[in-house]
């Protein structure tokens, strides 16, 4: 349909087919009535955040629709929403209403099915729903444009708009009579892509029937079926598993000096669970180090883990103290069964070695001679105690003048007193620290870990309450700005 503009001449065209009343011409924004064919009055162009254009089309819910108008609604000085009229392909009427960003789809609706217990009841029933009443608000038509089969009201209109969560029901009071429009949210990204809109309004705030950022009732579902897979796997896991002694083997250090060994392999049947391995050795103010690489003999999968063995003693202040073991265990945690083997290194503190002083006793035992790691020669009399050092064997055999060493010469004579040390000393090696030979490897199949699969359960309890209380709060905010809220606020 297409109609040429008495004033100005212009040509406005519109794709659809229906009773048009009067419609805004497009150049100089004369509201024209068609039967007449005159201009009534000059209107405001709509220019605030409008993002369809008269004449657009676009598909919702798999119906295509067409942009017939535009009104812009003004309440007070500053506040504006801007609505726009759509025509299907069997002229049937639907309304997008943009506020703040905030989408509704909107069918006009017979009044005989709205309910009310009264004119000033804030509670509405439409069908099985009840809605309760969230605002009035008084508003006129700021500004226009486009094709209408109605007149245009610029007078004052009353809106009462009801709400049920993402459900709506506007009540329109006009001198023309009271209408009623139903309107369900609808995402700003769906009307992106119903229009091929490159930009939309940003949104501020919350909408009056914008949902909630999840479905409660879904997300409700989709927990409790997961807590309940949940306690069936761990049921399974449980029933399955076996716990028992997997591995038992004692390296010798010496076997694995510089070099690393495969282990006989053994098997691990059931649920994944825990791998624990002890470690031992007779360390004994010492240390020792062993070095595991668990192998999947599937999927040649390696994990590696490396353990100290210390343990120390001693004696300070006159009080003994003691730090470390001679046994230490850590665990692979969940393993998953299959066939393994370990590759295994180990190291230790090699044993410190010292000597005996050289020592020798006169067969009468009344004389013993040493020498000390510093080269001298003690003399000790066996009767009295009495310990005199000497340089060296030459010394001894000049001192003619103390008692000590008139016994010398006497006890040893003219005897070489170096030969006899070298000769008869007791000289022997000894270790400093004991000798561990050898490190003992247990791995233990653990009980299937409960701590994770209460962790889970947890986190599952701790998300259904913050999705509950979290719908409850976004709720009080949406009504928030209502002056007929069903909450009280401090």
């Amino acid at each position: 349909m297409h109609y040429i503009c008495p004033v100005c001449k212009t040509e406005n065209t519109i794709d659809a087919e229906f009773e048009i009343i009067e419609y805004i011409c497009k150049s100089c924004s004369n509201l024209i009535d068609i039967s007449k064919n005159v201009s009534t009055k000059v209107v405001k162009k709509p220019i605030e955040n409008v993002v369809l254009e008269v004449g657009q089309k676009g598909i919702i819910d798999n119906t295509e629709y067409t942009v017939t108008g535009i009104i812009i609604r003004k309440y007070g000085s500053t506040i504006f929403w801007r609505e726009y009229y759509l025509k299907d392909k069997k002229e049937e009427d639907a309304f997008l209403s943009e506020s703040d960003g905030h989408w509704v789809l909107l069918h006009m609706i017979d009044k005989m099915d709205v309910k009310r217990k009264s004119w000033n009841s804030i509670i509405l029933e439409y069908g099985s729903l009840k809605l309760r009443r969230y605002e009035t608000t008084e508003c006129h038509i700021h500004a226009a444009a486009g094709f209408f089969d109605d007149s245009l009201d610029f007078g004052l209109s009353t809106y009462k708009e009801y709400v049920n969560g993402t459900k709506m029901i506007s009540e329109e009071k006009s001198k023309d009579g009271i209408q009623y429009f139903f309107g369900t949210h609808i995402s700003k990204y769906k009307v992106k892509k119903a229009f091929n809109i490159a930009n939309l309004p940003n949104y501020t705030g919350i909408g009056i029937v914008q949902p909630f950022y999840v479905n409660v009732k879904q997300a409700i579902n989709i927990l409790a079926v997961s807590a309940l897979l949940i306690c069936l796997i761990q049921l399974y896991v449980v029933g399955t598993r076996t716990n028992a002694l997997v591995f038992e083997q004692e390296i010798n250090f010496a076997d694995v000096a510089n070099k690393e060994i495969v282990s006989k392999s053994f098997e691990l049947s059931g649920g994944s669970a825990p791998l624990n391995v002890e470690v031992s050795s007779n360390v004994d103010n010492s240390w020792a180090n062993v070095g595991l690489g668990l192998v999947n003999e599937k999927t040649n999968e390696i994990v590696f883990a490396s353990k100290d063995i210390e343990e120390y003693h001693g004696y300070e202040d006159g009080e003994s103290w003691s730090e470390g073991s001679q046994r230490e265990s850590f665990n692979f945690c969940g393993v998953a069964p299959g066939k393994y083997h370990f590759v295994i290194s180990a190291e230790r503190q090699e044993p410190l070695k010292t000597s005996k002083p050289s020592r020798y006793i006169s067969p009468d035992g009344n004389l013993s001679i040493s020498r000390e790691e510093n080269g001298n020669i003690s003399v000790t009399n066996q009767s009295t105690f009495e310990t005199t050092s000497f340089g060296d064997a030459k010394m001894i055999k000049n001192d003619s003048v103390t008692a000590l060493g008139q016994l010398v010469r006497k006890t040893f004579g003219k005897s070489d007193i170096d030969s006899l040390l070298n000769t008869n000393a007791q000289a022997e090696t000894i270790s400093a620290t004991p000798e561990n030979k050898s490190v003992k490897i247990k791995a233990k199949w653990l009980p299937v870990s409960f701590r994770n699969f209460v962790f889970v359960l947890l986190f599952l309890i701790a998300l259904f309450l913050g999705i509950y209380f979290g719908k409850k709060a976004f709720e009080r905010s949406k009504w928030f700005n209502s002056s007929n809220s069903p909450y009280t606020y401090s």
